[in-house]
């Protein structure tokens, strides 16, 4: 009898309420880094840093930015993911797009040191996309394009975004100096550090 007890399955899925929590816990941790790299002028990859540069040129809140390219890549999401995947992806970028603005009213920079903030938000970035993958979501954009380009026409997912970083990194290089994409580029290997080390298959049994 404890034998048969001791080898039933295990439930492993997330709750509703499970989820709704780790969509406000994620997208604050992404949001926090989002606000500290604005107050830097740093700059990231994927959708993100798009936003970034047009923030610098246009003089537009980031969170506006966001929430507004984001909007023609849930047509992938739904395509690939299907609908509560993007339902999730939408709430997200919806939450960090909110908080992203709410931030400044709560929290004051007096000084940020460029390399530290680099650092230190792209580990705050890194954990929240952690906590937001765990939890079947994210903040779309043109990782979800790439996905889709791969199923459909077999190309490969992780050079297409490779390919979409070097030219934001390039575009970065008329908006930003080199010492500022020197920092943001750590911050980067920070983020995706945290991300490797945390999000692999078989390391969480969470769906």
């Amino acid at each position: 009898m404890a034998e048969s007890a001791a080898k039933a399955p295990v439930d492993v899925r997330h709750k509703v309420y499970e989820d709704a929590l780790a969509l406000v816990i994620g997208t604050l941790f992404v949001s926090l880094g989002v606000n500290m790299y604005s107050h830097a002028g740093l700059v990231t990859g994927s959708t993100a840093g798009l936003a970034f540069l047009l923030h610098y040129v246009s003089g537009l809140p980031f969170g506006v930015i966001f929430f507004t390219i984001n909007l023609p890549f849930y047509y992938f999401a739904f395509r690939r993911m299907g609908a509560r995947f993007t339902g999730k992806t939408f709430c997200a970028v919806a939450l960090v797009s909110g908080f992203s603005l709410l931030h400044p009213h709560f929290i004051a920079y007096e000084k940020l040191d460029l390399f530290y903030c680099a650092i230190l938000g792209g580990l705050m970035m890194g954990t929240g996309f952690v906590v937001l993958f765990r939890h079947k979501a994210s903040l779309g954009g043109i990782n979800v394009v790439t996905l889709f380009l791969q199923d459909r026409y077999g190309l490969r997912a992780g050079k297409l975004q490779m390919g979409v970083d070097v030219v934001i990194v390039l575009l970065a290089l008329f908006v930003v100096t080199p010492k500022v994409l020197l920092a943001s580029v750590l911050g980067a290997v920070a983020a995706n550090l945290v991300i490797a080390m945390n999000h692999r298959p078989g390391r969480y049994m969470g769906m």
